[in-house]
């Protein structure tokens, strides 16, 4: 999966610990990285799977 150009932002809720990147400015997928590795593996979900997961998530 080619994610050059992808845009990496935290959670506003981070604190100082362990977070997440997410990059939601590319076409079609959503790449989600540990914060403290980015050259590290990325997760990446379809747009509307990572909407389920996030709307479950708030949910909770």
């Amino acid at each position: 999966m080619d994610l050059t150009g992808a845009t990496w932002r935290k959670s506003t809720r981070s604190g100082q610990g362990e977070c997440i990147e997410v990059a939601d400015n590319l076409p079609g997928v959503v790449g989600v990285r540990d914060s403290k590795d980015p050259a590290g593996p990325v997760l990446t979900f379809a747009p509307q799977t990572w909407r389920a997961f996030v709307a479950f998530a708030k949910q909770r």
